[in-house]
Order: C-alpha cells, then sequence, then structure tokens
C-alpha cells in the first residue's frame, strides 16, 4: 500500500546505514547482528517489495474506487491537506498496526515483521507479504474524506520511511520526544515478548494515539527486552516465514469438533484456541531459558550464501526500476523468481537436508528456464537482459564460491 517508488529511493540508503550499524556494532562489541538473521529479514524485504508490483494493485484499486465514492475531494495543492492526511494516516495506520496484532488471521500476516529473535536495522525492511490482503480496508476512510490517492501514497511512503530508523538498539532515550514521536525506545518495546511489552506501542510516527487509546508502555531499565514472538519461527525460510501463521491456524480449523469455532478462530482474539484443540494440542509457553535459533553455517558457505543473496538484491534493484513498465505475467513470474531463489538459498543456509542439491538444481536449471521465458516471450528487451545478466553473475559466483574445498565437500555428501 506505501508508494514504492518513493521508497525505492531511499532503499540504497536503507542498506548503507545497516551496514553503518553493524561497523558500529562490532565496533562497540555487541552482538545485535548474525549474518543468517540479517539474510532472513533482507530476503523477506526483498520479497515483499517484488511481489508488491502485483499486490498493490489491490490496494490501489479499492482506493480509487473508495475515492471516486466521496461527495467531496480534497486539494493537494493545500498544505493543511497534506499535514491532517500525514496526521490522519497515522492514526489509520495505528489501528491497521493494533489489530494486526489482536485477531488471529491478522496476527498470521503481521507476525512475519516480529519474528525476528535480533533488533536493528534489517528488522525495519521485514515485511509480511501477505499483508496486502487486509490492510488496504483500514485506509478507506482517507478516500472516503477526499484525500486523493497521490497525497495517500505520498503521506504513507513518508511514514513507511520515518519508521526504518527506529529499528535500532543504538538510539537511547530521547527526553520529551518519548512523549511525542515514535522512538526507536519506544518501538523496541513493541518488538518485545516479555510479557510487560506484548502488544505496546502501535503508532507508526505520533506515539500519541498509544497513549491516548491507553496501549502504551515505557522501556524499563530493570526490564530488558526479549526480542521475537511467543512461538519462535525458527526457520530461516522466507516462504514458511509468511505462511506459518495461516497453517497454524488451518491446523486448529481443522482439528476443531465444532463447525463455530472452525471459522470463528480466524477472527477471534490473537492466540485463542478451541477448547478441544488446547487440550488435545497444548503449546508449551516460551521458556525463560529459550535460546534463540541460530543454525549456523560454515565460513564458506556463508560467503557463499552472502553472494548469492547479494546477486539477488542487485536483480531486485534493477528489476523494480522497470517494474512499473512491465506486463503482470512478467511481473508475476519475477515476483516467483525471486520467492523461489530466496527460499532455496536458504535450506542451504539452515544446512537442511537435501539443501545443496535444490542449490545445484537451481543453478542448473536457471538457464533453460530463462530461454523458455524468451522462447514463449514471456520477457520484453530490458527484462531479457535483466535476467540474464543475474543468470551468468550466479552461476560464475557459484563456480568461484564452491571451489572452496569445504563446500564442495558439503555438496558431495549431502551433508545437512
Amino acid at each position: 500500500m506505501e508508494d514504492l517508488d518513493l521508497i525505492a529511493l531511499f532503499i540504497p540508503a536503507w542498506l548503507g546505514l545497516i551496514v553503518l550499524e553493524l561497523v558500529l556494532t562490532r565496533w562497540r562489541g555487541k552482538h545485535w547482528y548474525r549474518l543468517s538473521d540479517t539474510i532472513n529479514s533482507l530476503s523477506l524485504g526483498t520479497i515483499y517489495t517484488t511481489s508488491s508490483a502485483v499486490t498493490k494493485v489491490i490496494g490501489l484499486a479499492t482506493y480509487l474506487f473508495a475515492y471516486e465514492q466521496a461527495m467531496f475531494t480534497l486539494p493537494e495543492n493545500s498544505l493543511w491537506v497534506w499535514l491532517v492526511a500525514f496526521v490522519f494516516y497515522d492514526l489509520c495506520y495505528y489501528w491497521n498496526h493494533r489489530l494486526g496484532h489482536e485477531i488471529n488471521i491478522l496476527w498470521a500476516s503481521h507476525s512475519v515483521h516480529h519474528q525476528s529473535e535480533d533488533y536493528n536495522l534489517s528488522t525495519g525492511l521485514r515485511q509480511s507479504s501477505t499483508s496486502f490482503i487486509f490492510g488496504w480496508i483500514f485506509y478507506i476512510p482517507m478516500a472516503l474524506l477526499g484525500f486523493s490517492p497521490l497525497v495517500f501514497l505520498v503521506v504513507g511512503g513518508v511514514s513507511a520511511i520515518y519508521q526504518f530508523w527506529i529499528h535500532t538498539r543504538h538510539v537511547p532515550k530521547l527526553g520529551l520526544l518519548e512523549k511525542i514521536l515514535v522512538t526507536p525506545s519506544s518501538h523496541r518495546v513493541h518488538h518485545g515478548s516479555n510479557p510487560v511489552y506484548m502488544d505496546k506501542n502501535y503508532g507508526g510516527v505520533f506515539i500519541l494515539w498509544d497513549r491516548l487509546f491507553s496501549s502504551y508502555q515505557e522501556e524499563l531499565d530493570r526490564e530488558p527486552v526479549n526480542y521475537g514472538i511467543s512461538k519462535p519461527l525458527r526457520s530461516w525460510n522466507p516462504l514458511w516465514a509468511n505462511l506459518v501463521g495461516y497453517v497454524d491456524l488451518a491446523k486448529d480449523a481443522g482439528r476443531a469438533g465444532r463447525w463455530q469455532d472452525k471459522w470463528s478462530i480466524w477472527f477471534r482474539q490473537t492466540g485463542w484456541r478451541p477448547a478441544d484443540v488446547a487440550k488435545q494440542y497444548p503449546r508449551p509457553a516460551r521458556s525463560e531459558h529459550y535460546q534463540n535459533y541460530d543454525a549456523k553455517p560454515s565460513v564458506a558457505v556463508g560467503i557463499y550464501i552472502t553472494v548469492q543473496f547479494c546477486l539477488n538484491m542487485a536483480m531486485a534493484f534493477a528489476y523494480l526500476a522497470i517494474a512499473d513498465t512491465q506486463s503482470l505475467s512478467f511481473n508475476s513470474m519475477m515476483a516467483a523468481m525471486f520467492l523461489l531463489q530466496l527460499t532455496l538459498i536458504a535450506r542451504v543456509l539452515e544446512n537442511k537436508p537435501w539443501g545443496w542439491f535444490f542449490e545445484n538444481a537451481r543453478l542448473i536449471a536457471i538457464l533453460p528456464v530463462t530461454y523458455l521465458c524468451l522462447d514463449l516471450e514471456l520477457l520484453s528487451d530490458s527484462g531479457a537482459v535483466l535476467v540474464l545478466s543475474g543468470v551468468l553473475l550466479s552461476m560464475i559466483s557459484a563456480a568461484l564460491v564452491l571451489r572452496t574445498p569445504s563446500v564442495a565437500q558439503q555438496s558431495a555428501s549431502g551433508e545437512t
């Protein structure tokens, strides 16, 4: 729902800031970054932005339809319209965000943003690719009140840009600003799994809404924040990260004895489960001694995954630059390609069985699949250059990195 063109301009700056924060973190002797977690967060961000080239049509279409029903329209050349729109957007975002924590099916989508057990700037780019399903509903009031699509998209983009910097542990409390704006301190609380912090501080830019609607919680010196969710993901797989919430709900719905519970579970309060299901399939609470998930790859595998991921990121940048001029079939194909490639890369990152087999199959299949797409004229000239460049770079990097003995041995032996 955000203005992806506006946001895309900031992606290089955001990545640069992530690198700077990583350097600062290491310089301070902190362990707030892990390779696997960072790649997982950035993979989810990449999949979100590339899939949004297709899914954003739903949000824009519904907003335009509602805007056409408005009894009046507000001028785009008035400063007060923009200021009111920015504040009103943040109020809509607050309720979108809050209900995303309070209703099962909405949490199934939004929980993606909270799955990371680390907290750094890369967490800010961790987004759900299914948020388009219900997210548009909360902004319909803006359309009905006459705020134009341009105003809506720009203030939404500015809001998203603001929310990036608050995902850091380096910035302390900011005095009086804590009473007005969402800050890194108040947003650290929002990402906490501690009972005192859970389901607090929903604001995007202004913390005033949380104070007004009794959902504010200050960061406590005596209570360090534990990051993550009460039912940990324990995976680096971006596809599974997007689906696990829905799968859990579907399992419980299928197990429920009463038909009322089978459908109502989706719209009940987050965490609610039918009594018979909760009794037969209990979920243990997250232990105080819980150890963060950390399937550590070897140095060589880490290098290989980093190279492959960076190539996917470079292709994603190039793709986003041309996405608005491409056909729906091309954009759908590219979104599926990024999802598949980053998911298969994650299998290697997790040392999963058959991980290297699927990775080798991915590399082998890229060329004939690309040829088939060209033959079926699914690619425009610019799209063909983009995909072929990525194919060649991916295969060259694989050839170079796989020469490392430890990687080659794992690939040949199928180690997990």
